[in-house]
């Protein structure tokens, strides 16, 4: 065994019993060692011989070859803490990762339905379920899909406007009143198709007694408000039920509600306004949303989009 696969070795015992590291958590800095190993090597160094430079060098190399930044930064975090405990046994006097970072990943697009597969999740109608429970679930989907509310929102809405009430619907002035992140007030338009879907679920709430006890407007069979995660699993069911491909989360509903409005109308501003974003950059992801749409249609549109075979 080599100079450096000793002090490797030394190490990993080091952080299994000293740091009690969990056993997957070793292995996989035994693979990251490896990697940087392997690196020495090819650039005929010793791993006490290694400086900035070939750190930086082996950071492109792996973003070149499609690593992502998130996983880069694992294997400089693994390499790091290798080189502060060779510091501690005084086998180096720097530490070459020290200011070495990852290349910072692009954050992913938002997942938002297709018009068409939003629209027939919002007109889906179960004819074999409880009809209290498809006329909440409903209703649900519509305010989710048709007013961009957060899950947390949605949940806190309440069957009547109250002082106490952290969110209430309008239904004459069609808006629905909401208390958003940093616990700031909104009030969202809602739709026709909305507005009808909760009117009947107002009106079947009223037939299970333990719901209509409670201010919240969404309610389980038993009377307690509904929790995310209930809703997070009914919206998951329905949209396989209504056909979808991907199980569809409330988000996907707030990110669709959010690309469209962008695409029909273009005014940034106000999908700002109507998502409750603080800053517009926060909005402004879906602008690449609907570029994306755009290029889709080109692709499949325009006669010059691809080149004759």
């Amino acid at each position: 065994m080599g100079a450096d696969a000793v002090l490797v070795e030394r190490y990993l015992e080091h952080v299994r019993v000293e740091k009690r590291l969990a056993q997957r958590t070793v292995e996989l800095y035994a693979l990251d060692l490896q990697r940087l190993s392997d690196n020495a090597v090819q650039a005929g160094v010793g791993l006490l011989a290694v400086q900035n430079t070939h750190i930086r060098r082996w950071v492109a190399q792996m973003h070149g070859a499609g690593r992502s930044g998130r996983g880069i930064a694992l294997i400089l975090s693994g390499w790091r803490g290798f080189y502060v405990w060779l510091g501690r046994q005084g086998l180096v006097t720097s530490n070459p990762v020290l200011d070495v970072r990852a290349p910072k990943s692009p954050k992913p697009l938002p997942k938002a339905l297709g018009v068409d597969d939003a629209v027939q999740l919002a007109s889906y109608q179960d004819g074999e379920a409880d009809p209290w429970l498809e006329a909440r679930d409903a209703a649900m989907v519509e305010l989710l899909y048709g007013c961009g509310l957060r899950v947390g929102e949605l949940v806190g809405l309440d069957a009547v406007a109250s002082t106490a009430a952290r969110g209430w619907i309008d239904l004459q002035a069609g808006e629905a009143h909401v208390l958003g992140k940093g616990s700031k007030r909104r009030s969202v338009p809602v739709g026709s198709k909305a507005l009808q879907a909760l009117q009947h679920w107002l009106d079947v709430r009223g037939e299970v007694a333990t719901a209509l006890a409670q201010p919240a407007l969404f309610t389980g069979r038993h009377g307690t408000r509904l929790t995310a995660q209930a809703i997070w699993q009914r919206l998951r069911q329905r949209s396989l039920r209504a056909g979808l491909a991907t199980p569809v989360h409330p988000h996907m509903l707030r990110h669709s509600f959010a690309s469209h409005v962008l695409q029909s109308s273009s005014d940034l501003r106000a999908v700002q306004e109507l998502l409750g974003h603080a800053s517009i950059s926060t909005t402004q992801v879906y602008t690449r949303l609907d570029f994306q749409h755009l290029a889709k249609a080109y692709d499949a549109a325009h006669p010059r989009a691809h080149r004759k075979s």
